[in-house]
């Protein structure tokens, strides 16, 4: 069973800086894609990073490029997102999902596992 286990989220005022993290267990595909999503109060979840695992390439959205950064520890199982210069509208919970092929900064494949998420707030 596929299983994400998201960390690190907190409070932080504008400008700061957040590490997550998420720790995927039971995947047994030999190909990942690894991704964090985030989602605003009413709003579907929108990808914002991911990860290829194999090759380290990456992808980021617009809104985030420059300021984040996705990175692994493929012998932990564990990506990890660096969030700088956050901003108030980079409040939202922070997922992330695991599956066989990355699309952009989405995971796309089904099924796409996701964890629980993580609540990140910036305060002005």
């Amino acid at each position: 069973q596929v299983r994400l286990m998201e960390s690190g989220g907190g409070s932080v005022q504008a400008g700061g800086s957040l590490i997550l993290s998420c720790v995927a267990t039971g995947w047994t595909e030999p190909s990942r894609c690894m991704a964090w999503y985030r989602q605003f109060p009413g709003e579907e979840r929108e990808p914002v990073a991911s990860l290829i695992t194999g090759s380290g390439t990456t992808y980021y959205s617009r809104t985030v490029k420059g300021r984040f950064t996705i990175s692994q520890d493929t012998a932990r199982n564990t990506a990890f997102l660096q969030m700088s210069s956050l901003r108030p509208e980079d409040t939202a919970i922070y997922s992330c999902a695991v599956g066989r092929y990355c699309l952009g900064a989405d995971v796309a494949d089904t099924p796409k596992y996701y964890g629980q998420g993580t609540q990140v707030t910036v305060s002005s």
